[in-house]
């Protein structure tokens, strides 16, 4: 190290707490990957899972696991609800939602129907006709869509007339707007060929997937490193000026 003048105390603090925290980041980005990871390949394999009782899950769902349930009630078919403009293979349209009342039950299960890919002029695509019959429906107890920031407030409020329909679609929302209380998750329903819906559901990880968090961790490990490059350069000895 004859090359390099002794560092202050204070330099090697504030580099090694610079550097640790750098690195303590970039280790918290790499678990986030193998968390959303692992809950992605959860949420394939949910598809062939055995069914589970929803009155076991309804309340209190696994926060780490998506319940394969069946359940039964109607339809308040006068109370729908679209997310505006989601992507499918590029094509914008909306996502139906449909209130499911159980038997004997308070609370409201919001309903996926699936996508329905808009007409390219604008206009909201036209909805099928649910029925008011009693029915059986099964699909996957998931998470409602992230929720974000909306100019304005509650845009549903705003509207007097159903379907009604949103960018985002927060359940508190909902239920205000029904005046009943809803379930913490919502059913995907299984994907069926017969139907208009399209129903290819994932988790939404499209702001934040795992790749980008790795290349986040990248980011930091590299801020740690620079940090030890820039201690070293700062007290390299440089040679004295020939006059």
């Amino acid at each position: 190290m004859s090359g390099f003048r002794r560092p202050s105390w204070w330099a090697l603090l504030l580099t090694a707490a610079g550097a640790l925290l750098f690195i303590r980041l970039g280790i918290w980005q790499l678990h986030r990957a193998d968390f959303k990871e692992a809950l992605l390949r959860r949420y394939a394999a949910s598809a062939s899972a055995p069914m589970q009782d929803f009155a076991k899950v309804a309340a209190t769902p696994p926060a780490d696991s998506f319940p394969r349930v069946q359940v039964s009630g109607h339809y308040l078919t006068d109370r729908l609800y679209l997310l505006d403009n989601p992507k499918h293979d590029g094509m914008g349209g909306v996502e139906v939602f449909a209130p499911l009342v159980l038997h004997d039950q308070s609370s409201l299960l919001l309903v996926d129907l699936g996508f329905l890919p808009g007409n390219g002029n604008g206009k909201l695509p036209q909805l099928p006709a649910l029925s008011t019959n009693e029915i059986s429906l099964q699909g996957l107890y998931v998470p409602p869509p992230p929720v974000g920031f909306e100019m304005g407030g509650d845009a549903l409020a705003r509207q007097t007339h159903w379907p009604k329909s949103s960018i985002f679609l927060d359940p508190a929302e909902i239920a205000r707007d029904l005046g009943r209380p809803l379930y913490p998750r919502m059913l995907a329903l299984d994907a069926d060929p017969a139907s208009i819906y399209v129903r290819v559901h994932t988790l939404d990880f499209s702001s934040m997937p795992p790749a980008r968090h790795r290349a986040y961790a990248f980011q930091w490990f590299t801020f740690a490193l620079a940090a030890v490059v820039i201690l070293l350069a700062v007290h390299r000895k440089r040679k004295p000026r020939k006059s």
